[in-house]
């Protein structure tokens, strides 16, 4: 494997969702999972529900070749990737004066949560339109917006939990956003009612939702492979 390609800070990030083909191997598949978190990867996985995929994973690690080693395992293993996304993990630049216990969880979270098996990942941009521009705004202006919109999300807290990782220059949109939630309304919740703080509803562009059930990845295997 060539040299380490590793960020600065935080870790690179890789969102995976997968077809399963005829040469789908399913042994293969959990040996691809189990390698990565031996080399101390996280790496979830998850079955998607809908059209748009079968099987989906988050993988996590600081290393971006090893991130390619885990994705061009799991193409031999049988799966074909039909969307993607790299993104890495952050601290918001309006997270200043944050306890440093919060910062590093943000950069170096420990996933899945517990009891939090509902999921879905969504990219999302800031809107740069003529009338309505946030990179236009003073610094100030768009702390204060981000600070209402984190307050909506703290009311949520033991029921979901937002990864938010950076993605400008790397992906298409420049935020990768995947929820974990204890129950699936959750999810439905806690993305309505963000909507209606001006960050997001006047300076918001959302991507398209891909919605997953997690389980160990023998269980998500075992379930796909039916």
């Amino acid at each position: 494997m060539p040299d380490a390609l590793i960020p600065s800070t935080g870790w690179g990030v890789l969102h995976l969702f997968c077809r399963v083909t005829p040469a789908f191997d399913t042994e293969a598949v959990v040996a691809a999972a189990k390698s990565a978190e031996a080399d101390s990867y996280q790496v979830i996985a998850f079955t998607v529900l809908g059209h748009k995929a079968d099987i989906g994973f988050m993988a996590l690690g600081p290393d971006l070749w090893r991130l390619q080693q885990l994705q061009t395992d799991l193409q031999r293993a049988g799966l074909e990737v039909a969307d993607s996304y790299v993104s890495l993990t952050e601290v918001s630049e309006y997270a200043a004066g944050m306890p440093e216990e919060m910062l590093k969880t943000r950069l170096y979270p420990s996933l899945p949560p517990d009891g939090m098996r509902a999921f879905c990942f969504y990219p999302m941009s800031k809107r740069r339109g003529e009338v309505d521009n946030w990179f236009a705004l003073p610094f100030d202006d768009r702390r204060e917006l981000m600070g209402g919109h984190g307050k909506t999300g703290r009311t949520f807290a033991g029921r979901v939990l937002q990864v938010i990782t950076g993605s400008a220059g790397l992906d298409d949109w420049e935020w990768g956003v995947s929820l974990f939630a204890v129950n699936p309304d959750d999810l439905k919740e806690v993305v309505y009612k963000m909507r209606f703080d001006e960050a997001s509803a006047k300076y918001a562009e959302f991507g398209q939702f891909v919605t997953g059930l997690v389980a160990d990845v023998s269980e998500v295997v075992a379930r796909v492979a039916r």
